[in-house]
């Protein structure tokens, strides 16, 4: 199973914002779904053998940092 991570978009959007999407990404940045609710993409990324993480603080994000991100 590949880790995929599913964020919140926009990114880097201001507290109190709303948040438009959620996007399903690999490793690379590259968008692989977009779904209205973080739910949506969970369901997806699981659907298609995907080990789906979300971040543990919605502003710290880095994909290379384990401790940002937690199995959903």
């Amino acid at each position: 199973m590949a880790n995929v991570y599913i964020e919140a978009h926009p990114k880097g959007r201001s507290e109190g914002s709303p948040i438009k999407d959620y996007v399903v990404e690999d490793h690379a940045d590259h968008a692989l779904a977009t779904f209205k609710t973080q739910r949506e993409a969970i369901d997806w990324a699981k659907s298609q053998g995907h080990a789906p993480l979300v971040a543990r603080v919605r502003h710290l994000n880095n994909k290379k940092t384990p401790d940002h991100w937690r199995a959903a």
